[in-house]
């Protein structure tokens, strides 16, 4: 019975949409013996026909947002607790990415507010959804794609985990140098042992801090590591083979925007 009232409210709502709001809203009338009830019925049935529908589309959105060359990319501000940080596009198309002061994040009781960071995009990436199921579990605060140019991610992990005496106030040459780094925590990037695929490795300064530059195949991945207060920041970017080879300018300037703030 409900298969056949939701039949006929979906005609009756397609075919007949300003009128079938007219009844609504004036359902104290007498219409035919039962078509009050009938328009009742209605309306109960479409909105949780839509509520099925909307979980489904979100659910749908999310599993497929990430990882994979299809990638559903999902638009900032359609997740729960996700907080818009990107400006407007500039003379060129790009996004500056600032991490938002309200966003959540954090990684147990006690520890202190993630320091902002920011990045630099062309204007067709956005954020997607992040999957504790990915690498870096937990510990990944943000995704960011384009399907057309590759995907980023950033890791941000208490340094605890990988020395205690270090402080709160880290450096990452307080860690170890530039091979120290990237051989301790590359995996955590590419799910395995980078021995023999750092292609190049580079240390830049800004604004007094260091930052470790690194460039490994296979995969193509750019990895830009740093640390602040207690957290070491690990920026990735990375995409196949045809989006390296088309959009590696771009992705190596995605890789040295990448700035603690």
């Amino acid at each position: 019975m409900e298969t056949a009232l939701l039949r006929y409210c979906c005609v009756n709502f397609s075919s007949t949409s300003h009128h079938y709001h007219k009844k609504i809203s004036a359902h104290h009338r007498v219409d035919g013996g039962g078509g009050t009830q009938r328009d009742e019925r209605c309306a109960v049935a479409l909105s949780r026909r839509s509520v099925m529908a909307s979980g489904f589309s979100l659910v749908s959105s999310t599993a497929l947002a990430f990882p994979g060359e299809g990638l559903a990319v999902v638009k900032q501000g359609l997740l729960a607790g996700r907080v818009p940080g990107l400006s407007e596009p500039d003379d060129e198309g790009w996004r500056t990415y600032r991490r938002p002061d309200e966003k959540s994040g954090g990684h147990g009781v006690g520890w202190s507010p993630i320091i902002p960071y920011s990045f630099s995009v062309p204007q067709d990436w956005n954020e997607v959804p992040v999957s504790i199921a990915d690498l870096g579990g937990t510990e990944i605060d943000l995704r960011f794609a384009s399907p057309k140019e590759g995907r980023v991610s950033v890791i941000v992990a208490p340094v605890l985990r990988f020395a205690d005496n270090l402080g709160d106030d880290v450096k990452i040459e307080n860690i170890g140098p530039p091979a120290k780094v990237i051989n301790a925590f590359g995996p955590e990037v590419i799910g395995e042992n980078v021995e023999g695929k750092v292609l190049s490795s580079n240390v830049a300064e800004h604004q007094g801090r260091l930052y470790y530059q690194f460039e490994l195949e296979p995969p193509h991945v750019l990895i830009t590591a740093t640390a602040a207060g207690n957290r070491l920041y690990l920026f990735s970017v990375t995409g196949n083979g045809l989006q390296w080879k088309r959009y590696y300018k771009d992705l190596k300037r995605i890789a040295t925007s990448f700035r603690v703030v």
